[in-house]
């Protein structure tokens, strides 16, 4: 039997093709237990249903989404947000970020349908692309943004980079901020920098800019505590999926919540030169590299 929609951590939305690749990255947070906000997925195969009724939602598809959406919030209307997740989007290989639509504070079950069709059509920009569509309650965001657990400028390795503004992550990843940012070195999980950024403006409710004024335009958003306790994360993270990771997060009134990961594509996908060639010895390698003395660490970090 077709299913249209999944909760987010129904271990079939590890799947892109059943999911697309953001819900997959979401569904393998929640299953292991990290602070993910609840929701669910409207599936690929719904996006097919609708492709096959010539751009109309079958009402079987409508249904399961409004019972998904009154299950979500226990029969009362909640807001939610509403983003695209095609199965092309979040791979390997290249992230696709910004593509696709995302909707905010979106309220009411049939609100909630028309943005999932919003989503749909918005596959006319990426031709060929199945189309899932996650649905997940709203974090109202004291300070949100963006971490790489590999330095987006150098590659460095041993290093986990946060940006974050006030207010929900849509001004750091629009880039109409400059935002905080924290380098954490990732082993030891200490701050070695602190930079405040131009914070002009934040999103506290949907998609309407408001502004920052006074003292907090320039005051660090997050503290080094909360800076830290997400970057253990992000190596977890890491860890467990076997490379760098990009992932979007909030800080609400329940604390962190990760909103997305994606595999880093610049860095991760770039050869790394070894250390020493194959067939030296060594006892070759080491008295090499003493005689050369030392050298300044290459982008690519440790190993």
């Amino acid at each position: 039997m077709t299913v249209f929609t999944r909760a987010l951590d129904d271990p079939a939305c590890a799947d892109p093709a059943e999911a697309g690749g953001k819900a997959a990255g979401l569904a393998g947070l929640a299953r292991a237990g990290l602070p993910v906000s609840a929701g669910f997925v409207v599936t690929v195969p719904a996006h097919r249903a609708f492709v096959a009724a010539r751009g109309t939602v079958p009402a079987a598809v409508a249904d399961a989404v409004r019972q998904s959406y009154e299950r979500l919030g226990g029969g009362k209307d909640v807001a939610v947000a509403v983003r695209s997740s095609g199965t092309t989007e979040d791979g390997t290989t290249a992230s696709l970020a910004g593509r696709f639509d995302t909707w905010l504070d979106v309220t009411g079950a049939e609100a909630v349908l028309d943005h999932v069709r919003r989503c749909w059509t918005g596959t006319a920009r990426s031709p060929g692309t199945g189309m899932g569509v996650v649905v997940q309650r709203m974090v109202r965001a004291r300070a949100a943004g963006v971490m790489f657990t590999v330095s987006p400028v150098t590659g460095d390795r041993s290093r986990i980079v946060v940006e974050a503004g006030w207010g929900l992550g849509l001004a750091v990843v629009g880039g109409e901020i400059t935002p905080d940012r924290w380098t954490v070195d990732k082993v030891g999980l200490t701050v070695v920098e602190r930079v405040a950024g131009d914070k002009r403006i934040e999103y506290r409710r949907g998609h309407l800019a408001v502004a920052v004024t006074g003292a907090r335009r320039e005051r660090l958003c997050l503290s080094d505590d909360e800076v830290l306790e997400l970057a253990a994360l992000g190596k977890r993270v890491e860890r467990e999926e076997g490379r760098a990771q990009d992932v979007e997060f909030a800080f609400g009134d329940d604390g962190l919540v990760l909103l997305q990961r994606r595999p880093e594509t610049v860095w991760s996908n770039r050869a790394r030169p070894p250390r020493f060639a194959a067939g030296q010895g060594v006892t070759a390698w080491i008295g090499a590299a003493v005689t050369a003395g030392p050298t300044q660490q290459s982008p690519g970090g440790l190993t």
